[in-house]
C-alpha cells in the first residue's frame, strides 16, 4: 500500500491574520485550497490512502475534503492535544506500512511524490529528507577578522546558500520506536536518530518549491503571477 501522511494539524501562527478564520491548509493558492492541491496530486500519482492529522478548525478541513472527488482513501487523526510535527506519527504505528511519506500541509512543490518513496525504498535507510537550495540575502557588510580583531576581509551583501528540508519525509515503519508518546517535532526526532548512529537519506529537489508556512512565500503567491505547478 502507497501511504502518505499529510500534516495538518497545527494553528499556523505565522500566517496570522490569514489563519484566524480559516485553518492553514485551506489557504487558498490561486482558486484551490493547499491540501487541494496536495491531495490530487497524490492521486495523481496512484497512491491509495493518506491519512491527515488534524486538529485547529478540523471540521472545516473535513467539511471541505468530503465534497472532493477523490480516488483516495482517506482517514483522519485527531490530535486532542497538539504532538508537534511528528509526534502523531507513534499513534498510527498499526496503519502505517514497511515504508511511507510525511508531507506537511503548507507546501507547494513539483516533486514527484511516488519518486522520491521510491529513492527511499531503493537506498533502505530509517530516513529520507527531501532538501532545497535556498538563498538567503544578507543586507549587510560581512566582516571577517581573525583572533586579535583584524579585519581579514569584508564581504559585501553577500547571498548565502543553504540545504533546507521541504517538509517532506519519506520513513520506514521502524523509527516510530524513536518517537515518544508526546509532542514531539521533526528537529528532535533527526538529532535523535544521529545520537543512535541512525544513517539518513538526503533527497536533493532541484524544481518548484514554496514553504507557504511562511508568510513571506504565501504573499509573494497571493500578490504576484508566479507560475505554480498543481498537478
Amino acid at each position: 500500500m502507497t501511504l502518505a501522511v499529510l500534516m495538518a494539524g497545527g494553528k499556523g501562527m505565522r500566517l496570522r491574520p490569514y489563519t484566524t478564520i480559516l485553518p492553514k491548509p485551506l489557504l487558498p493558492v490561486k482558486d484551490k485550497p493547499i491540501i487541494e492541491i496536495i491531495l490530487k496530486k497524490l492521486e495523481k500519482e496512484n497512491f491509495e490512502k493518506v491519512i491527515i492529522t488534524v486538529g485547529h478548525l478540523a471540521s472545516l478541513i473535513q467539511t471541505y475534503i468530503s465534497q472532493l472527488k477523490l480516488n483516495l482513501e482517506i482517514e483522519y487523526f485527531f490530535e486532542e492535544k497538539p504532538l508537534g510535527t511528528i509526534g502523531s506519527l507513534k499513534n498510527l504505528e498499526k496503519k502505517l506500512p514497511e515504508n511511507f511519506i510525511v508531507i506537511n500541509s503548507d507546501i507547494l512543490t513539483d516533486l514527484k511524490f511516488k519518486d522520491f518513496l521510491k529513492f527511499h525504498i531503493e537506498n533502505n535507510k530509517i530516513l529520507t529528507i527531501a532538501t532545497y537550495t535556498r538563498e538567503v540575502k544578507i543586507d549587510f557588510g560581512i566582516i571577517e577578522m581573525d583572533k586579535n580583531k583584524t579585519v581579514k576581509n569584508y564581504i559585501e551583501k553577500p547571498v548565502l546558500k543553504y540545504k533546507v528540508s521541504m517538509g517532506i519525509y519519506a520513513f520506514k515503519k521502524e523509527i516510530v520506536k524513536f518517537i515518544p508518546k508526546q509532542k514531539f517535532d521533526f528537529p528532535q526526532l533527526v538529532k535523535k536518530l544521529l545520537e543512535n548512529k541512525e544513517k539518513i537519506q538526503v533527497y536533493e529537489h532541484k524544481g518548484f518549491w514554496l514553504d507557504l508556512g511562511r508568510k513571506e512565500d504565501f504573499e509573494k503567491i497571493i500578490k504576484t503571477n508566479v507560475s505554480i505547478p498543481l498537478y
